[in-house]
């Protein structure tokens, strides 16, 4: 029996698809395809994302996505290489390449001193995830807690609280003053933050968009599996690793 016979007859077959094949400048398409082959009922979800920054999925589940008239990434750099947008403040966003931004204004708000702090004009310390109380969603869409382990060092914060300083500087300032009261507005906002280490549906509908489908082959959306974060790209044991494993490969070959 075929591939496509095996699909047809499945009871429970589950479509994964990764970034690399959503990234490219087809991937609406793609995305429309591989609903078209999913299997979605009450009692089977058959339909799943991987995706490759860590902060996604929770950011999803809030609706941080561009409004009407606003601007995905390819927009913004779009925008600063052609000096519309003048300023560009980046929340921990490393993943690309810095000298698309031009001549713009960057603000930096992360940690460990990736590659958007060395772009930056101005850096707003903040804590990694040991240094911090956070609320994290998995790849499953599942929320969980994380606990403070130490105290950032120097001047850095908790980025909800440097978010709340710099509204308040901006003359718009948010009304959370405790940790406490941002998650009660991500409860909210998305009742799945109240339910910890379960997994709620979501509804199915429509998405993905039809059009047409580059022959050209599905690439990993990750270079290197070992170095996807600041924490592993700043890591000296790491890069011992990355090294050693190269060593072996060109041994190997």
């Amino acid at each position: 029996m075929g591939f496509a016979e095996r699909w047809k007859a499945a009871r429970n077959p589950l479509v994964i698809v990764g970034m690399g094949a959503l990234a490219r400048e087809d991937g609406a398409a793609v995305l429309a395809l591989a609903r078209s082959l999913a299997t979605v009922r009450d009692d089977w979800n058959g339909f799943a994302v991987l995706h490759t920054a860590a902060a996604r999925v929770g950011a999803l589940d809030l609706g941080l996505v561009p409004g009407v008239g606003g601007r995905d990434v390819a927009g913004i750099l779009t925008g600063a290489q052609g000096k519309e947008i003048e300023a560009v403040f980046l929340l921990a966003a490393d993943g690309f390449d810095m000298s698309k931004l031009g001549k713009a204004f960057v603000i930096y708000q992360g940690h460990h001193g990736d590659a958007g702090a060395h772009r930056a004009d101005v850096i707003l310390p903040g804590a990694a995830y040991t240094e911090k109380p956070g609320t994290y969603v998995n790849t499953e869409g599942r929320v969980q807690l994380g606990f403070r382990v130490a105290y950032p060092p120097g001047e850095a914060r908790e980025d909800w609280a440097i978010l709340r300083a710099l509204s308040e500087r901006l003359g718009k300032t948010l009304p959370y003053d405790t940790l406490d009261q941002v998650r009660a507005r991500l409860i909210a906002v998305n009742r799945s933050f109240a339910a910890l280490d379960q997994q709620s549906a979501g509804a199915w509908g429509e998405f993905g968009r039809s059009g047409a489908v580059s022959d050209a082959p599905f690439e990993a959306a990750i270079k290197n599996f070992y170095m996807t974060d600041p924490i592993s790209r700043a890591s000296r044991t790491m890069a011992e690793c990355i090294a050693s494993r190269q060593q072996i490969m060109a041994a190997a070959e």
